[in-house]
């Protein structure tokens, strides 16, 4: 299988991590980072920054893992639910597995 249709599943032992904090009146802090393949990180970024959530940092953890990583980190407050749509949109253009 090509590397850039590896399925990015638990047992590989990556993870994509979103947190919420409620803040009342329907808006939600968010904050988080995304594990992905090169391919994935413009789609991403592009996806976040389309729904006002910024990306605060883009960098890789390791030298010589296959495929290569690279963790795109986000944060916004907005109202929760344009909050999960934007998260929604990224997690669209990724090849993460739904199970």
């Amino acid at each position: 299988m090509a590397a850039d249709k590896l399925p990015l599943t638990a047992g590989l032992g990556v993870a994509t991590v979103v947190n919420f904090q409620a803040l009342g009146g329907g808006r939600a802090a968010i904050t988080g980072d995304f594990a992905l393949l090169g391919s994935e990180m413009v789609p991403v970024t592009r996806a976040l920054r389309g729904h006002a959530i910024e990306v605060t940092a883009a960098h890789s953890h390791m030298t010589d893992d296959q495929p290569h990583l690279y963790y795109v980190h986000f944060f916004a407050v907005a109202p929760a639910a344009d909050l999960a749509r934007g998260v929604r949109a990224a997690l669209d253009v990724t090849n993460s597995a739904t199970s």
